[in-house]
């Protein structure tokens, strides 16, 4: 019985090791052939090391200075994602590394011992790191005490020497991530503009073909899910825009580049609510799922309801490159937005008329109201309402059982 198990927890962990070892070969494929997040990672890599061997060049073979290792030190850590980024760092971390030298100079003075000074320094040093203002760079501080304590290189001209590399390391690495390929990061904005509409078209067509056929709740928690992971994609949205926006700026390749045309800000907040309201209504189909059943004819409006709806996603006109509206694609987002409608104004008729408007059916018809209001932003970017679309006096409140 022990053999069995070992010999299946080696089975388990070569198993492991062949998929990482793929992985790993895929990745490094992918950075040679494709433009994408393993080759900006391989490129900002290979720069770190150029900034590092470049800073140890100057401070240590050229310069012959006695605390070297500050300045490649410092350069291999500021090769940040963007230029902006690595120049807030470099003001972050010298400001640090001033204040952890400053410290443990002053602790080592005033005791004359290694271990007193580190007890007096250290303490006061890692609160200092721990400070929000600096971020991950308040690790410097008690890392650079450590080295005047340790080193015992706490003169006036020590001080200065370690300061003087610190600020050579950062100009070199700033200089090399400004000057060398500078990062600039816009593919992922296009690439999650792109995926939003057609994941959203393609969750509204499939639970429509699904909810067509009567559905269970497994398949309507399956909606639900996939529902959910959309918001998290406009949250990645708003957050690779930021990053975009960052990358633009103190870079000199920002004149060099085309910069793609995006939709404005304002889109976010139009697919956040197309997001919401699309969750919404799967959770309140999955709570129908397992309470009395909607009428067949209110389901059939229901169904095309959220077909049409899933069209008007796919023919979002704000995903042209140029920037320019297409007319008969928006004349044709106006039309699936207009069928919608008239499922929606179905689908209350069915309620009214089957057997009572029941909780179930009134929160349907409530959530659709709303996620047809959103999608009149999408057909028509322009517009401020819709006659067609169904009022909010017009949707009775559902009957409480």
């Amino acid at each position: 019985m022990t053999e069995r198990k070992a010999a299946k927890e080696r089975h388990v962990v070569l198993h492991t090791l062949r998929w990482e070892a793929g992985e790993i070969g895929r990745s490094v494929h992918r950075a040679f052939t494709v433009a994408g997040s393993e080759r900006n990672t391989a490129v900002q890599s290979l720069k770190a090391a150029a900034a590092a061997l470049l800073a140890w060049a100057v401070a240590g073979w050229w310069w012959e200075a006695p605390m070297a290792l500050m300045a490649p030190w410092t350069a291999l850590f500021l090769m940040h994602n963007t230029v902006y980024r690595s120049l807030l760092s470099a003001l972050q971390q010298f400001v640090v590394v001033l204040m952890g030298t400053l410290l443990a100079a002053g602790a080592g003075v005033l005791t004359h011992n290694e271990m007193a000074a580190m007890a007096l320094a250290l303490p006061v040093t890692v609160l200092l790191g721990n400070y929000a203002r600096f971020g991950s760079n308040g690790l410097y501080a008690p890392t650079a005490a450590l080295f005047v304590l340790v080193y015992g290189s706490y003169t006036g001209a020590d001080i200065l020497h370690r300061l003087l590399e610190t600020l050579l390391g950062a100009v070199i690495g700033i200089g090399v991530n400004a000057l060398v390929f500078p990062p600039v990061h816009t593919r992922r904005v296009t690439q999650l503009r792109e995926q939003l509409p057609h994941s959203c078209g393609d969750l509204l067509h499939h639970a429509a073909d699904e909810l067509a056929a009567d559905y269970d709740p497994e398949q309507a928690r399956r909606w639900y899910e996939s529902a959910q992971r959309l918001t998290d994609v406009v949250t990645e949205l708003r957050e690779a825009r930021r990053w975009s926006a960052e990358s633009y700026r103190i870079n000199p390749a920002r004149r060099l580049r085309r910069v793609p045309t995006e939709p404005p800000a304002a889109w976010d907040f139009v697919w956040d609510q197309v997001t919401e309201h699309t969750a919404r209504t799967m959770r309140t189909l999955t709570e129908a799922a397992v309470r009395p059943p909607l009428p067949a004819e209110a389901r059939d409006a229901l169904a095309a309801l959220l077909r049409a709806a899933g069209d008007t996603c796919l023919l979002d006109d704000h995903l042209r490159e140029d920037g320019r509206p297409d007319d008969a694609r928006t004349r044709e987002a106006r039309r699936a937005l207009a069928r919608a409608s008239a499922a929606h104004r179905r689908l209350t008729a069915a309620a009214r008329t089957g057997r009572g408007l029941t909780s179930t059916t009134g929160g349907v018809i409530a959530d659709t109201r709303r996620l047809l209001s959103a999608l009149l932003r999408v057909a028509d970017p322009d517009a401020a309402f819709d006659p067609q679309l169904p009022d909010q006096r017009e949707t009775p409140e559902p009957a409480r059982h």
